[in-house]
């Protein structure tokens, strides 16, 4: 009885103890799964703020159809062209708002490949100064001779028939009818009949001034007869260039008569634009070609340009001798030429592509690199085929849409004051007096350099001083003299190096804050850097 009840309290403990220990699994168990689903809410809450924070931030101000920056749509669609509507991003970020000009627009990797945007650097470079115009050939002036009589008298005989015939020299041109040669020949006869040396001498050199010829001369002294007429020969050979008179015309010094030219020796005159006029020095090589002989070239030097422009054509004229033995370049025939200047500078090259010419002025899209763009005003100089020289508003290395730049110039321009608001931290610019310059030539290492009186930086609490600056190589030194004026833009790095430069500064800034010129006695000037 006593074992029987004690077996029925063993296996009750035993009920008792699993009971709780399956009570206690189930608990955590039940904790555990609770604390999974907690966990599994909060990580999709977060992950939702996340992906709806990003959706806020990348959220498109509108959508713009590809091919006309007019045509907006507040939600994704096609354009009158069927294309697909290009979505349009604007920096959101307070901070990188902050740090960025007015006007920059955000575009993606993905929308820059679809609206085929291309960048290409702005670098330092020499332009390819070749001028395409045309021109056309005419006589040398220089080879022509112009034919007028010594004397009164009719032309009796034309031996020469029309403008344009070819003659030799010493070939017949006109008989001419004096009395004035006649008296001097009865003059010249007298003398020689009275044997007086010097009336003979004074009466030959009368007849030589009318320009007789010394065949003629000879034959009157031998056959001691008057010739009523005398006829007048070329004096080289040629061709007629021009002919004023015919048989029976009375003539008189001063009048001419005809032109010879020679044709062995041509000039072509080119006309070169007014804005390539700049470009063009003597000595230039000039390749001259022409339609109606496409196969044949010639080769010469400008060796003369005129003073002044064409009123009509706003042109500039310049002259290029050349050889023509073969009689190929006929006077009055047009010409292709190709003018390559040795008068090449180096300059800061943009491509031309990338240039948007605008009402306001031509300006370029700069890109970060990072998908950030902005358009920017610039100041344009001399161009070639493939780029613009740039005086302002870009500097070596930055990158500038080359495609698909309208677009994006459009939506920069909509909040752009398409200038840059604020320079970079290495980057001053302030105003000074030009004191020394060193020419490229005259540096050890070909750079040129130029010692100038600054004035105050105030970002970065500099004051004014003198100081040493190299030149880009983009600047030219000859442009500018010591005691020069001038604004000028520095960058720093390994040494203070100016990037843009101009004539003139503000006349007041310049009295309030002008350093003085630390002189030493001998007059050698105490440079210091900043």
């Amino acid at each position: 009885m006593s074992f029987t009840s004690s077996n029925k309290g063993a296996r009750a403990s035993k009920m008792w103890l699993w009971l709780l220990v399956g009570a206690s699994t189930g608990a955590l168990v039940s904790a555990f799964v609770a604390w999974l689903i907690v966990s599994n809410n909060s990580v999709s809450a977060s992950t939702g703020d996340n992906e709806s924070t990003d959706s806020q931030e990348k959220q498109p101000l509108y959508w713009v159809a590809p091919m006309d920056d007019s045509y907006r749509r507040n939600e994704p669609g096609k354009s009158p062209m069927g294309m697909d509507l290009v979505p349009v991003y604007e920096e959101s970020s307070q901070s990188d708002s902050g740090s960025r000009s007015p006007g920059t627009v955000m575009i993606s990797a993905t929308i820059q490949q679809n609206i085929g945007v291309k960048t290409a650097p702005v670098h330092v470079g020499k332009l390819n100064q070749t001028v395409t115009t045309v021109g056309m050939v005419s006589f040398d002036e220089d080879k022509i001779v112009h034919i007028h009589p010594r004397v009164e008298g009719w032309i009796e005989t034309l031996h020469i028939k029309s403008q344009g015939e070819e003659v030799e020299a010493g070939q017949p041109l006109y008989t001419l009818y004096s009395p004035e040669l006649v008296n001097a020949q009865e003059e010249y006869l007298l003398a020689l009949k009275r044997s007086d040396k010097r009336l003979i001498e004074g009466a030959l050199q009368r007849l030589k001034s009318l320009a007789l010829p010394d065949a003629f001369l000879t034959q009157l002294q031998t056959s001691k007869q008057v010739s009523q007429t005398v006829t007048f020969s070329a004096p080289q050979s040629g061709v007629v260039e021009a002919m004023t008179i015919r048989e029976g015309f009375f003539v008189q010094p001063g009048t001419t008569i005809m032109s010879i030219a020679k044709l062995e020796h041509v000039w072509v005159i080119a006309d070169v634009p007014e804005k390539h006029a700049a470009n063009i020095q003597l000595g230039d090589i000039a390749d001259v070609e022409m339609d109606y002989l496409p196969n044949a070239q010639w080769q010469g030097q400008i060796d003369y340009i005129y003073p002044s422009l064409s009123e009509t054509t706003r042109t500039l004229k310049v002259r290029i001798p050349l050889s023509n033995r073969n009689g190929a370049l006929k006077p009055n025939m047009f010409t292709n030429v190709t003018l390559s200047s040795s008068k090449q500078k180096t300059a800061l090259l943009v491509p031309k592509s990338a240039v948007i010419r605008t009402a306001e002025g031509p300006r370029v899209v700069l890109s970060d690199g990072q998908g950030h763009f902005k358009s920017t005003n610039v100041k344009l100089g001399q161009q070639d085929t493939r780029f613009f020289a740039v005086s302002e508003g870009l500097l070596p290395g930055d990158e500038v849409v080359v495609s698909a730049q309208f677009l994006i110039d459009s939506e920069s321009s909509k909040n752009s004051d398409f200038e840059r608001m604020a320079e970079p931290d290495h980057q001053a610019t302030t105003w000074g007096v030009i004191e020394q310059i060193t020419a490229s030539n005259e540096s050890e290492d070909s750079v040129a350099r130029m010692t100038i009186s600054r004035g105050p930086i105030e970002k970065w609490g500099r004051g004014p001083t003198t100081m040493s600056f190299a030149l880009s190589e983009h600047i030219d030194s000859a442009l500018f003299d010591v005691g020069d004026r001038i604004t000028f833009t520095f960058v720093t790095g390994d040494e203070f190096v100016i990037v843009a430069m101009k004539h003139g500064a503000n006349d007041s800034a310049m009295s309030k804050g002008v350093t003085d010129h630390n002189m030493s006695q001998d007059h050698k000037m105490d440079v210091h850097h900043d």
